[in-house]
């Protein structure tokens, strides 16, 4: 067993059924669900765009199938779906459109080991995985294996500093140590943009597009890159 295929991040473990369903209805959950929804399917609508409208995609992690209507759009794009999680995938296959899942092939698979070959597909869809990722081992792991599979362009949204959020974030923490208590939500993680920026770098990407969900205020940005020549 290699190095990456022995990672195995502890959050993804939790994706049973019934976490697969509930985080499937999480986004349709009241307006600011449902607003920030759209927001997310805004920003990859474009950053699709600024990859060239990939003909073949790989949705990984595709998760309970969010993304799958938005790809389907362009109408001969191939798609391809994986997830960690066989629960995910079976609750994409469950609840969404069936003349779109029709038109995806899903198959489990892990961020750090695909299977697929060298070059596979035109681009990589990655959205909302690279901020539960704090080891900059495992995220430099996680892009060179994205890097080994796409044949062109990577999209991927992650947490980066530099804003409100981030910065009321980090001060919150800094005073729940202060009273020695344990920092929440140790599954996600804010990574500093000069950092992200040196792996994808040190990976073989060039960015080509960054997208911020509010400019200036939230932690979300969407980042289309490209395999340097």
């Amino acid at each position: 067993m290699s190095a990456q295929q022995s990672i195995q991040l502890e959050f993804s473990r939790k994706y049973d059924s019934a976490h697969a369903w509930q985080y499937f209805r999480k986004h349709q959950d009241g307006i600011a669900r449902r607003l920030s929804n759209l927001r997310d399917q805004q920003l990859a609508r474009r950053a699709l765009a600024i990859a060239g409208e990939p003909g073949l995609v790989l949705d990984l992690p595709c998760g309970a199938g969010r993304f799958w209507p938005l790809l389907a759009e362009k109408a001969n794009r191939v798609i391809l779906a994986a997830d960690n999680s066989p629960h995910m995938i079976d609750v994409a296959r469950r609840s969404q459109p069936p003349e779109v899942v029709a038109r995806v092939h899903a198959f489990q698979a892990s961020a750090f080991n695909i299977d697929l070959g060298d070059a596979a597909v035109d681009s990589i869809f990655c959205m909302r995985l690279l901020h539960h990722i704090a080891e900059p081992a495992h995220r430099l792991a996680m892009l060179r294996e994205f890097h080994r599979v796409t044949r062109d362009t990577l999209i991927v949204s992650l947490w980066v500093d530099g804003n409100f959020k981030s910065w009321r974030r980090k001060r919150l923490e800094t005073q729940r140590a202060a009273r020695g208590g344990s920092s929440a939500n140790q599954n996600r993680f804010v990574v500093a943009r000069s950092v992200i920026e040196g792996e994808f770098a040190e990976a073989g990407f060039n960015i080509i597009g960054a997208q911020d969900f509010l400019p200036g205020y939230a932690m979300w940005r969407v980042c289309t890159l490209r395999k340097a020549s």
